[in-house]
């Protein structure tokens, strides 16, 4: 029971944090270490499994959107604009996760490498906040280009470190390319249902032989509790978005990540 409680915080954690630009696997390898919650044994897996809660959320989200755009996709340029970029902006990240998957959890994997990882993203954010480019207030998803879509896919690589953030990552990339906070953080969205999904799917087959019963309810668990959360953080993110820009990410970045260097400094990390 202890450690059910503990699978429901971690997928409170995650729901709240996956669409915010503040790095959820970095916020999940860290409260589960101050947790000690067992399922760390899996080295990662938990914490990308449980993301596909979100993609769920996202799915239910813009169901209506997303069911008109299967509808009217063979016939709609602006439709098949949309997801062409979504495809090109997702193949980058897909191709060197796959790669090197092992390699990136064993290397970055750690609380200090998400303490560094927020606190240079949170100096970006608040440095882009304070002298913001220029945007077109009429723009729409199908208005991004497609050399938008492949150079945010490119830069969206980086966020396989914990602590970069996809998200922040693709919203800072789309706002130094001119894309406003409104249509870039939906794209975020979007962008993460063949992202998350698929990252869900291979490291899961990767994974097979190291899970047990338990573990497969936790994970299922984790992602029901991640997908009920993130719908509501997605709600208000796109609320609050439209009012505010993502200044307090980058201050709430900055001291997160010093807390977790006082954390790693105390040995209690």
């Amino acid at each position: 029971m202890e450690e059910l409680i503990k699978v429901i915080i971690l997928g409170i954690v995650e729901g709240i944090t996956e669409f915010l630009p503040i790095s959820s696997t970095g916020h999940l390898i860290v409260f589960t270490n101050l947790l000690n919650a067992e399922i760390a044994r899996l080295g990662g897996t938990f914490e990308i499994f449980i993301q596909f809660g979100a993609v769920i959320a996202v799915l239910i989200f813009y169901f209506g959107d997303i069911r008109t755009q299967i509808l009217t996709v063979h016939k709609d340029p602006v439709v098949q604009r949309l997801w062409r970029n979504i495809i090109i902006a997702s193949i980058p990240l897909a191709i060197t996760g796959f790669l090197f998957r092992d390699a990136i959890k064993e290397i970055f994997f750690n609380p200090l490498t998400i303490a560094i990882a927020l606190i240079i993203g949170g100096i970006i954010f608040i440095l882009i906040e304070r002298n913001p480019k220029p945007t077109t207030p009429d723009q729409t998803l199908d208005t991004i280009t497609l050399k938008q879509a492949a150079i945010i896919g490119v830069f969206q690589t980086i966020a396989l470190i914990p602590g970069v953030s996809r998200s922040g990552i693709t919203i800072i990339v789309g706002l130094l390319g001119g894309i406003n906070r409104a249509v870039i953080t939906q794209f975020t969205f979007y962008l993460a249902i063949p992202v998350l999904g698929g990252a869900t799917l291979i490291d899961l087959i990767l994974s097979l032989d190291e899970l047990n019963g338990n573990d497969m309810l936790y994970l299922i668990i984790g992602a029901i509790v991640a997908g009920v959360v993130a719908w509501l953080s997605i709600r208000w993110l796109l609320t609050y978005i439209s009012k505010n820009s993502f200044m307090v990410f980058g201050y709430y970045r900055k001291m997160a990540g010093i807390v977790i260097l006082i954390l790693l400094g105390a040995n209690v990390l």
